[in-house]
């Protein structure tokens, strides 16, 4: 504390013997005391420390609690899964996504970057690394085994053809992924990569050419 004379100030805190402590120190005639912080800052300070080390150890030590970006992550988590829920309960109900949207999701560059990397990450063995079949079909030519409308391809991703092997990829994925990967396979249609012989029929119902 710093003061003009020896007197102590209203307010000023003076040690034991009730006198502030007069360091010596005279800068262009204010003297510099030595008297002890309130006990009021010094719990402050105390408090602040052993609480630190212990938020230390409880979230970087010992990682009982969660890290702000960890938490973050949870929340996300959570608000997609209610969100593949509500998109589950209006599939049930006959109110998903309609065939526009997943037209129009096929356009998206966005939407289909996404679904591309969800079709890598599962659908590789199957389908190839273009889309071009391997013991799954080729998705890439004119033709189509169950229905040439953006819905079929949905609800077949989504519902799976355990008959045909085709696993049911919305309890894996959910809802917004499995649109997002239906929007991709829609965009391969047409590009005629070369792969495993068409199979089924046209959009306007011509067979698949024979192989010999």
């Amino acid at each position: 504390m710093s003061g003009l004379d020896n007197a102590s100030a209203p307010g000023s805190v003076t040690s034991a013997a009730g006198e502030n402590v007069d360091t010596g120190h005279d800068y262009d005639g204010i003297r510099e005391f030595d008297n002890p912080l309130p006990r009021w800052w010094l719990v402050t300070l105390y408090a602040t420390v052993v609480f630190s080390i212990g938020y230390w150890f409880y979230y970087h030590t010992s990682q009982t609690g969660d890290s702000q970006m960890a938490a973050f992550n949870k929340e996300q988590a959570q608000v997609k899964k209610e969100e593949d829920q509500k998109l589950a309960a209006l599939e049930a109900a006959g109110k998903g996504v309609t065939e526009e949207q997943l037209v129009a999701m096929a356009k998206d560059p966005a939407v289909i970057e996404r679904g591309a990397a969800v079709f890598k990450q599962n659908c590789l063995a199957c389908h190839g690394d273009r889309g071009q079949g391997v013991v799954g079909p080729n998705l890439t030519d004119k033709y189509f085994l169950h229905g040439p409308k953006a819905k079929d391809a949905y609800k077949v991703i989504g519902t799976g053809i355990l008959e045909k092997g085709m696993p049911a990829w919305r309890t894996v994925l959910g809802s917004s992924k499995v649109q997002e990967v239906t929007a991709f396979v829609v965009s391969l249609r047409g590009q005629e990569i070369a792969g495993r012989p068409a199979q089924g029929v046209s959009e306007q119902g011509e067979p698949a050419p024979v192989q010999k």
